[in-house]
């Protein structure tokens, strides 16, 4: 897969490979992902299911705009479409269908004074204007009942994921991300289901860093070259 990304903006890395190994729509099946950026996360789940549809939502005008032609870049434009829309403004403000499945990757930030984003041209990737309330809204009403949701988010925000979408989805599936098998987890992806009602499962956890051999273990070095996906 190729990216076309801004020199001055942000980089698409391994939050973005992860979100798209964790998408398991089903053939036929129709995925959003808002804030897609310049189209890393939603290029790359394409690419895996390359009988789904996909959806991104980017409200930087320049961004989606390279999403979209990263998208034919790829030669997926058949498959993939791009719009400009905000998620402060609400899925329903898009006008669209709803959808089979949902995935992002929010804005990891909403409070201006605990962070310094590293470039005014990254802020919008970093802080979450209207907070992740908003995130979570937006993909509670672009999902259909017993549609999927999966968001990769920091750990320390797992309790507040659970509670925003808790009201209606449920079904929850937790994968823990740690950077090494003896520190605690600094991501988390979380599927759910709107409107499911299974008891919460616990995953393993995905270790990326394996101190005694090469830069990643041999199951997330599988996972990010395109090998195997991140298994609900």
């Amino acid at each position: 897969m190729r990216l076309r990304q801004k020199p001055d903006g942000y980089r698409a890395g391994m939050d973005a490979a992860l979100l798209a190994a964790a998408c398991d729509a089903l053939p036929g099946q129709r995925v959003i992902e808002p804030g897609c950026g310049v189209g890393g996360a939603l290029l790359a789940a394409a690419t895996r299911r390359p009988e789904s549809l996909f959806q991104g939502v980017e409200r930087d005008s320049a961004a989606a705009a390279l999403a979209a032609g990263n998208a034919a870049l790829n030669g997926l434009d058949h498959r993939v479409s791009v719009v400009e829309g905000d998620v402060e403004a609400g899925f329903r403000a898009l006008a669209l269908p709803v959808f089979d499945a949902v995935m992002t990757n929010p804005p990891f930030f909403d409070d201006p004074a605990a962070l310094r984003a590293p470039a005014p041209a990254k802020s919008g990737a970093w802080m979450a204007d209207g907070g992740l309330a908003a995130w979570t809204g937006f993909c509670l009403k672009a999902v259909r009942e017993g549609g999927t949701i999966t968001i990769i988010h920091r750990a320390d925000r797992l309790a507040d994921l659970l509670e925003q979408l808790a009201p209606k989805a449920g079904s929850f599936r937790i994968r823990p991300i740690a950077p090494f098998a003896d520190v605690p987890a600094k991501r988390v992806i979380v599927r759910a289901i709107k409107t499911g009602k299974a008891p919460l499962v616990l995953l393993p956890p995905l270790v990326l860093h394996d101190r005694a051999g090469g830069k990643h273990s041999a199951e997330a070095e599988a996972i990010l070259r395109g090998e195997a996906a991140l298994d609900w």
